[in-house]
């Protein structure tokens, strides 16, 4: 009972994880412009993996695409790749956690379930490690610009995304792990054994009934020189 509470545990972590790593692709604050040194903030520049935009005082807000996918910096086509393989990860993480619960009827039995729970946790293991490294690549790239004095480009700090990314992985990382702990759990708790006796026939409980019951042996007849 322990091992599939903590199943269903794990498995609600790792989908809010995988969840909170899939919204991470379309959102749009990555980095966003510092304010820092500046007296008057006329407009905002924020940033994605997929586009570039700004926003004035007004509110309204002009982006731009990446123009090619080969023209694009290193660190964020690598933050692409392992963001998608994040998500990819996560789907099928999801599916052999679903067949590997001791809870749903398909898997055949508890020693095969247990082993696709294991495979599932890491698959969770290896989704959230894609995302908090793709997060964690996109951070440096922001603080080493921001730290650094003779870049004099426009500076950014770290956006919403990162730390939902963050989260994210952080979930699936500990839900992966419940699950790569639930195959341990179920090759060290004993087996319950039950002895089987057999069916008792019915001409066996017939003779045990009928020894049971006393015999009533009949009157004995006697004849009249008996009594002479």
């Amino acid at each position: 009972m322990a091992s599939t509470s903590a199943e269903i545990i794990a498995f609600l972590l790792t989908i809010s994880g995988w969840v909170l790593v899939s919204s991470t692709l379309p959102t749009d604050y990555w980095k966003v412009s510092t304010i820092d040194g500046t007296v008057i903030t006329t407009a905002t520049y924020w940033a994605n993996l997929w586009k570039t935009c700004v926003t004035d005082s007004t509110g309204i807000s002009n982006c731009k695409d990446f123009p090619s996918m080969l023209a694009l910096d290193g660190y964020i086509q690598a933050c692409r790749g392992l963001m998608i393989s994040a998500v990819c990860l996560g789907f099928f993480g999801a599916i052999f956690g679903l067949v590997g619960m001791k809870c749903t009827k398909v898997g055949g039995s508890d020693q095969t379930k247990a082993k696709i729970a294991c495979l599932a946790g890491l698959i969770f293991i290896l989704s959230g490690l894609c995302s908090m490294t793709s997060c964690s690549l996109y951070a440096n790239r922001i603080t080493s610009e921001f730290f650094d004095p003779s870049f004099v480009a426009q500076k950014y700090e770290l956006g919403a995304a990162l730390f939902i990314g963050w989260a994210g992985a952080s979930l699936c990382i500990i839900g992966g792990s419940i699950f790569c702990f639930s195959i341990a759990e179920n090759s060290t708790s004993p087996r319950r054994g039950y002895a089987y006796n057999g069916a008792t026939s019915v001409m066996s409980s017939r003779t045990k009934v009928h020894n049971s019951v006393p015999e009533k042996t009949p009157p004995k007849h006697f004849d009249k020189n008996a009594y002479v």
